[in-house]
Order: structure tokens, then C-alpha cells, then sequence
């Protein structure tokens, strides 16, 4: 692949204000598990390796199993995930492909059901702010390092 533009060095306070919204999320009160969860879920479905494979190990780092991890794509055909999660992992999926039918008043709905309103602000931001650093990541086409075994 060819070499594309460094974000981070070419518009330092681009990058930086991105990463304001990030660290507001991440210190807002979100918990660290749905936080893995939105961001492992919106770069399966954007096709971001870089940032799968940072979050992935984030996620294991913070105490994520390997077997959800997984099984991530296929949360529907699971127990592994509470009902909050199964909310917060529907609305990832619609805000992530919005183009293709918005967010849906069922989802959206079944969210604010089990998620107090400032939650559910934040999960929002959250879907948002992972949906900017996928589409920095693959226009910019960032890879992960190899690691050996």
C-alpha cells in the first residue's frame, strides 16, 4: 500500500480536538466495557484494522473475554451480553450505517428504555467519535504492527 498523509502531523489540532471528544467520552462516565464494545462493533463494520486491533486489546486489557470478543459480530445469537449492551450494540450498528435506514424508533427507543438520558447522550458521542477515528484510520489507511508470536 501506498504512504498516505499523517493526520496528527499534518493537522496536529485537528487531531487534538478529535482526541478532546475521545477523552470526554472516556472520562465522562461511560463504562470502560461499553465503551470497548461500541468501538470493537463500529470497526468490524467499517473494516478497520488498526482500530480493531487497538481496541481488541484495549478491551482485553480492561477485562473483556476473548469468547465475547469473538462472538462480537454475532451478538444477536448470544447470551454474553446484558440488555443494556444488546441496546448500546444496535444503536452502535444503526448510527454507524445511518446512511442506510437512520436510527430506527424501535432502537433508539429500546436505548432510552434501559439507558438514563445522560447515558445514552454519551453512548451516542461515543458511536460518534469512533466513527471519525475509522474513517481517519481507513482514508489515511493506517496499520497495525505486526506482533509475533
Amino acid at each position: 500500500m501506498s504512504k498516505r498523509i499523517n493526520i496528527l502531523q499534518a493537522e496536529p489540532d485537528a487531531y487534538k480536538a478529535v482526541m478532546g471528544l475521545e477523552n470526554y467520552v472516556a472520562n465522562g462516565g461511560i463504562s470502560k466495557t461499553h465503551f470497548e464494545l461500541i468501538k470493537i462493533r463500529a470497526s468490524q463494520i467499517n473494516g478497520c484494522a488498526y482500530c480493531l486491533d487497538m481496541h481488541t486489546r484495549d478491551a482485553r486489557k480492561a477485562g473483556e473475554t476473548e469468547q465475547r470478543i469473538y462472538v462480537l459480530n454475532a451478538w444477536r445469537d448470544t447470551s454474553f451480553f446484558t440488555e443494556e449492551e444488546k441496546a448500546i450494540l444496535a444503536l452502535t450498528e444503526e448510527v454507524t450505517l445511518i446512511s442506510h435506514a437512520g436510527v430506527s424508533d424501535q432502537t433508539y427507543q429500546q436505548a432510552a428504555s434501559v439507558l438514563d438520558e445522560h447515558y445514552l447522550a454519551k453512548v451516542i458521542i461515543a458511536i460518534t467519535v469512533i466513527n471519525v477515528w475509522n474513517r481517519i484510520s481507513i482514508s489515511t489507511r493506517l496499520e497495525p504492527k505486526r506482533v509475533e508470536a
